[in-house]
């Protein structure tokens, strides 16, 4: 696979796809100190395998740990910490080794110290891999909801291996790739047609689906990156990617980021989308159908209630994607394509939400 080189207005960096584990010529290279974190599963599994790859004066390493749920100011401080003891400096290099959450905090936490010093992402997961680990989003949760306090910090480059998948569990391909899925749907058509007759058997764990893999995971990125390069700061187009997201992370907030992966929480987010969609006309029900047969197809048609409507519809206003009193949502028109929208009349987002209205 070739290198993708995304450049923004703040930043130009590679994001490289290739075999970075079994690489002996693949290595991190940073001047100073540098500050390796991951959750306690990544770095029992692949620790041993990463450390060796960095070149630096001293590496040190910060455990924090796994889950939604620990994406705080609590466990930034954590690594925070960490890098006052060890006396990093601003030619430091934090590296982030795990998903989503180590993804997101090492970007946020290395924003911060010292007002900014590079860091590097290894994403592990199939999610952090298309996602979380492009674009340089970086936020942590708080009582008020997902995300909600961060900053975009580019990272100086990220390293993407399929080997890690092979330790993955299947919940969280499924995860991943409903973000595969929300990339294709509003910015790729042909990448969705090639989703919909991919073999079904991606999602087992064995070396043959783990490299077919590949291919579907260059197309996400590349599309995502293609999305950054135009809209760095998320005022325009790349607003696109958070579909499903404006519902999804009500849920998430509200089961306490236990009960679904982010993934998960997206999927039903994008189904919730759709219907809304559908009944404005900008998604017809053929395409409705296609979508919740690629959802089904990988496992992805997951049953959520809503106990409180009127409660749900209230967490909106809780999100950044929220201003001036208006909601943003982000909607399919057709397959290929999106629109945002702010104008959409409470009723119409009441109605929808009544669909999936505990009984």
């Amino acid at each position: 696979m070739p290198i993708l080189n995304l450049h923004t207005d703040s930043a130009s960096y590679p994001i490289v796809i290739d075999d970075f584990l079994n690489n002996e010529k693949a290595h991190i290279q940073c001047a100073s100190k540098a500050l390796l974190v991951s959750n306690p599963k990544v770095a029992g599994l692949y620790l041993h395998r990463v450390l060796p790859k960095i070149r630096a004066q001293e590496v040190y390493v910060c455990v924090v740990p796994d889950g939604e749920e620990y994406k705080t100011m609590q466990y930034i401080d954590q690594i925070l910490s960490c890098a006052f003891a060890h006396r990093l400096d601003r030619k430091s290099l934090m590296i982030a080794l795990g998903g989503g959450v180590i993804s997101d905090m090492v970007g946020f936490a290395s924003g911060i110290f010292e007002r900014g010093i590079d860091f590097v992402s290894i994403p592990t997961t199939l999610l952090a891999q298309v996602d979380a680990s492009v674009g340089g989003k970086c936020g942590i949760n708080n009582m008020y909801g997902k995300n909600l306090v961060g900053l975009f910090h580019q990272p100086k480059a990220v390293y993407i291996d399929s080997t890690f998948l092979a330790t993955l569990p299947l919940r969280e391909l499924k995860a991943g790739l409903a973000e595969m899925l929300k990339i294709a749907i509003c910015f790729d058509k042909e990448g969705f047609e090639a989703l919909e007759k991919a073999d079904s058997a991606l999602l087992t764990q064995n070396a043959a689906a783990i490299k077919a893999f590949e291919p579907y995971i260059y197309k996400a990125i590349k599309t995502k990156a293609e999305v950054v390069a135009q809209d760095e700061r998320e005022s325009g187009i790349r607003a696109g990617l958070n579909y499903g997201h404006t519902f999804g992370h009500v849920i998430e907030k509200i089961t306490n980021y236990t009960q679904f992966l982010h993934g998960e929480a997206v999927a039903i987010g994008m189904k919730m989308a759709n219907a809304l969609a559908l009944k404005l006309s900008l998604l017809n029900t053929a395409e409705s159908k296609r979508i919740d047969s690629a959802f089904k197809r990988f496992g992805l048609d997951m049953t959520y209630t809503i106990d409180d409507v009127a409660a749900f519809y209230e967490q909106f206003f809780l999100d950044k994607k929220s201003t001036q009193g208006k909601i943003t949502f982000i909607l399919p028109k057709g397959i290929g394509q999106c629109v945002i929208r702010d104008d959409i009349a409470k009723d119409e987002v009441l109605n929808t939400l009544a669909m999936w209205q505990k009984h």
